[in-house]
């Protein structure tokens, strides 16, 4: 449906959409003028071990006076105790009326607790952080003094940033504007082609035709009137979501407001106006994955109400209406590539385009790497704003950790190993034989061989997943030969960079060994998220509420899904990534073709990464990682939509050995949609 036509609907319902879009800007007016402008102020305090700890200090049974340990537990217990209701009683005694919020300290490892305060009042606000800082060393003396610790084995609390001066906060006046300004555009829109709908189907009824189509043939050939599918709606996403930093979003939505989710849900918005009025019907035997997104979004919702009935913080509350859009942007990356694409070829375009794009990123990486800086540090857009705090360049030994427009070099290294099968499964497609070879193996080279460059094990992993899933399956000659280059490029980057590949390989003894920092610190971080998930089992905290600013980093997406999700959840994440793994395996096992079968290994190698590494970094909370799987996903329900049908006709002679079969589209439509106007392709 071309966005001329779109305009058209609206202007016929426009005693729909003008009413309840003049509504939502005039109540967002009224918003930004009635609602307060907050102030906010934060300090930060430090556990410090005892001067005893030069002795072999006692536990006394309790991780209070865990003298000499990491004092993360403690630092836990303190956070826990100044968040209670008593707490919060105690405070209010003290003259702490505001809203204020204790946590982790945001990209700190060790005991770093921050407090904040948040209210209308400047001068008070700051006099509200003194107090809450006092009283956090004074809950923390009297609960070791409660648990009967000698006093030489006290554990302090020394603050090491001082209450800072308060600072204006628009944001939340923002999101208060944008969501009702939103919510009204939307309420006219749907009503809108709601209505359209009804009234084609009553002039069907009738025996009558579409609406005509008003304008000249010239105006026809203008933008408005350029014909769209979602192949095009995703290469913008896909342009976005790459070339722009994913730590710069919009203000007033947060880590999720990045422009390529917003443009992502303006995607929704097309696909379901060019359904209203039947221009798309969903191509059968594509299900699959809007049926696994469609549990993951039940255990959402209920995450969402688990978090309302449970008192929740208000920073609590936004983050889980974040969730919500994170969750929309899910969804509509799943149905425009699962049931927005009609042509096998449009669907092939799309996944070189990725690739391609994919390649553009981690060559961005290469420059990282040697330049020893970041370039996306240099990207500023007016109107965006980055929603990392703390965003620098992170180093492994003597290498600079690339993370090109990636959030963080984990999510740089989690998106190539994702890519990386279809990269190898397009240089090896009959059809792009009439390319070049570095066409054709150039995306290879620069996505593989960026992958060692993050020196980081999600990285080496990754690749070593896609070599156990795709070699096995070549034939002997394919496999040997690709064997020989592993061999080489491993030699080469002894080579070219000394010291990458021990370095990695130091990074796998330790964790073997279980002398590596990282990993002890995440084994405290699993330790420590138990009583989270102890509180909420079946349904969580609320999706997208478990951030680090106010608890902690998991480094790992299945126990951030429990405790934000529950066990519920945790079914619902574990059905996505089996969902696409039993694409792969469905496409490879009906296709007619090797390239068919090729590429179904690809998306099963693919859907493996996403398994394997889920446990190594909360992958679905980086905007381009999840964005890149949720269409990959997409696509395998499209491609698999594709290959049943053609499984269901019979073969002509000679096609297994012939290349790819061609595709003749979804089946006709019946008699009742024949007279519907039909998506054109671009």
């Amino acid at each position: 449906m071309t966005l001329g036509e779109i305009l058209a609907v609206l202007r016929r319902r426009w005693y729909l959409m003008v009413p309840l879009t003049l509504l939502g800007l005039l109540t967002g007016g009224y918003l930004y003028t009635a609602v307060p402008v907050a102030y906010e102020s934060q300090s930060s305090v430090s556990l410090l071990d005892s001067t005893a700890v030069a002795k072999l200090a006692p536990t006394f049974g309790n991780p209070i006076s865990n003298a000499g340990g990491s004092l993360v537990v403690t630092a836990d217990v303190l956070i826990r105790t100044l968040q209670s209701n008593d707490s919060a009683r105690g405070l209010s005694g003290l003259g702490v009326t505001d809203r204020y919020t204790v946590g982790f300290a945001a990209n700190a490892s060790g005991p770093l607790v921050s407090l904040s305060v948040t209210g209308t009042d400047r001068a008070k606000v700051l006099k509200e952080t003194t107090t809450l800082t006092q009283f956090a060393g004074d809950q923390l003396r009297a609960l070791q003094a409660a648990a009967k610790v000698p006093p030489q084995y006290y554990v302090k609390a020394a603050p090491i940033v001082l209450p800072q001066t308060p600072v204006s906060k628009m944001k939340s006046r923002y999101q208060y504007v944008a969501a009702v300004v939103i919510v009204g555009t939307a309420a006219g829109f749907f009503l809108s082609f709601g209505m359209e709908s009804w009234a084609l189907a009553r002039r069907r009824r009738r025996g009558l035709g579409p609406y005509p189509v008003r304008g000249t043939r010239r105006s026809r050939r203008g933008i408005l009137r350029r014909p769209l599918d979602s192949t095009t709606v995703l290469t913008g996403y896909l342009a976005l979501a790459f070339f722009i930093p994913s730590n710069l979003d919009l203000p007033a939505l947060g880590g999720i407001g990045t422009p390529a989710n917003v443009f992502a849900l303006l995607g929704l918005l097309w696909y379901l106006a060019s359904w209203f009025t039947g221009r798309i019907v969903p191509a059968p035997g594509t299900r699959g994955p809007r049926l696994a997104v469609c549990l993951l979004a039940a255990a959402v919702l209920m995450a969402y109400i688990s978090d309302a009935s449970r008192g929740s913080t208000h920073e609590e509350v936004l983050a889980a209406d974040r969730g919500l859009i994170g969750l929309l942007v899910w969804v509509s990356l799943v149905v425009l590539t699962s049931a927005g694409i009609q042509d096998r070829e449009r669907l092939d375009t799309l996944m070189r385009r990725m690739v391609v794009m994919g390649s553009v990123v981690a060559l961005i990486g290469y420059y990282d790497f040697f330049t020893a800086t970041n370039i996306a540090d240099s990207i500023h857009i007016p109107g965006l704003q980055s929603s990392v705090a703390g965003v620098r360049t992170l180093d492994r030994g003597s290498f600079v950790r690339p993370r090109s427009t990636t959030a963080q070099s984990l999510e740089f290294a989690g998106m190539l190993a994702l890519l990386v099968p279809f990269a190898v499964q397009q240089a090896f497609d009959p059809v792009r034989r009439h390319a070049g070879p570095v066409r054709r193996w150039g995306p290879v080279l620069l996505m593989g061989g960026a992958l060692p460059l993050s020196v980081s094990r999600t990285s080496i992993i990754g690749a070593a997943i896609v070599i156990l899933v795709m070699l096995p399956r070549w034939k002997p000659q394919r496999r040997w030969s690709a064997i020989g280059v592993l061999l080489v490029s491993v030699g080469a980057f002894k080579v070219v960079i000394p010291g990458l590949i021990g370095t990695i390989t130091n990074l796998f003894s330790e964790f073997l060994s279980n002398s590596d920092s990282s990993t002890k610190a995440r084994t405290v971080k699993y330790s420590a998220i138990m009583p989270y998930l102890r509180e909420h089992p079946l349904f969580g905290r609320g999706f997208g509420t478990f951030t680090p600013d106010l608890y902690f980093f998991t480094d790992n997406q299945y126990m951030l899904t429990l405790a934000e999700t529950g066990l519920f959840g945790l079914v619902a994440l574990a059905t996505l990534f089996l969902t696409g793994i039993h694409q792969g395996g469905s496409i490879r096992r009906l296709a007619r073709t090797e390239a068919d079968r090729e590429l179904g290994q690809a998306f099963f190698a693919s859907a493996m990464v996403v398994l394997v590494i889920g446990a190594t970094f909360d992958a679905l909370m980086f905007p381009m990682f999840a964005g890149m799987f949720f269409v990959t996903l997409g696509a395998g329900g499209s491609y698999l939509g594709f290959v049943r049908r053609d499984a269901a006709r019979p073969a002509p002679a000679g096609e297994a050995d012939a290349g790819r079969a061609p595709d003749t589209g979804p089946p006709a439509l019946p008699d009742a949609q024949a007279d519907r106007p039909q998506l054109v392709e671009s």
